[in-house]
């Protein structure tokens, strides 16, 4: 068990550092003024955010998926070996890799949704400064509204309780359980055509592509939900709140902006999907080869 958290530890790690940038670019994407969009695409949000922020502006809130990495990945890894031991020996192995890996997602998103809440606040900070800028006539430098994500956590829980450490939890549940599944499906089924029939294992490259495939099969799946998600919650930090849930929310978003809107961002999400988890796969692959070259390589969770 403890090597099982070491491997998913430093592949988790290595996801979340070579993605991140392209998640702080994706969120700005999704919560813009479909009216008055700051951005007119993926690239031009990427040297904005450097311009005005520097390359420290890509990776604000960081601090929050570093930390519970380590802990989402072990209960990702445990959840999902764990019920794919005891599921009956006649399923298909299909549909068991399916069941294993969405109830890791369910019981993982536990985790996730105030990670994600206090990273997602993070990110927009810089919006929330050229609003203030934008509306004053202040000239002193701008004092952030979160020191850390930790900070950030900790003021949701003394303004709104509890209750709003967890908001927007439900559709990040929905996200979760779905692209989980469908996300173990698609790594086993890619490992095994690609498998050496001889000796049974998957090459470094094999790895690699596979998990790249996998985690961007998973996330367009589900990006509605994600786009939902953000603007849940993110509602309320830069001008008066909109919504009243999830649903209310997705009803709006469609009705204001057509169907384009759920898929604002899906650029730069599929360009951040194919690395961090083929980064994250290959680092768990290796773990395994170098400390337990025995031990067949298990699937790892997605970032």
């Amino acid at each position: 068990m403890a090597l099982d958290f070491l491997a998913g530890c430093i592949g988790g790690v290595s996801g979340v550092v070579i993605g991140y940038p392209l998640d702080t670019i994706k969120v700005h994407l999704q919560i813009q003024d479909p009216t008055k969009p700051k951005f007119r695409g993926t690239w031009h949000c990427f040297t904005t955010i450097i311009k005005q922020e520097s390359v420290k502006g890509l990776f604000k809130g960081m601090t929050s998926p570093l930390a519970g990495v380590a802990v989402i990945n072990a209960i990702t890894f445990g959840t999902y070996g764990n019920v794919y031991k005891s599921l009956p020996p006649d399923w298909s192995p299909t549909v068991g890799v399916f069941v294993a890996g969405s109830t890791a997602g369910l019981v993982q998103s536990v985790i996730v949704g105030p990670m994600e809440l206090a990273k997602t606040r993070m990110q927009i900070q810089q919006d929330d400064r050229s609003r203030i800028h934008r509306y004053s006539n202040w000239n002193r430098p701008f004092e952030p509204t979160y020191r850390s994500p930790w900070d950030c956590l900790m003021q949701i829980r003394r303004t709104d309780g509890w209750r709003g450490m967890f908001r927007g939890y439900g559709v990040t549940m929905g996200r979760e359980v779905p692209s989980y599944g469908l996300y173990f499906v698609t790594y086993e089924g890619l490992c095994r055509m690609m498998q050496d029939d001889a000796s049974d294992v998957v090459s470094p490259l094999a790895v690699l592509l596979a998990g790249g495939l996998s985690g961007i099969a998973s996330w367009v799946c589900t990006y509605p939900l994600d786009v939902v998600k953000t603007r849940v919650q993110t509602d309320g930090l830069l001008g008066p709140r909109q919504y009243k849930g999830a649903i209310d929310c997705f009803v709006k978003s469609y009705r204001n902006e057509g169907i384009a809107t759920f898929g604002r961002g899906l650029t730069s999400t599929v360009l951040r999907a194919f690395p961090t988890n083929a980064a994250t796969f290959l680092a768990v692959s290796l773990t395994f080869r170098l400390l337990a070259p025995k031990r067949q390589v298990v699937i790892e969770g997605r970032t």
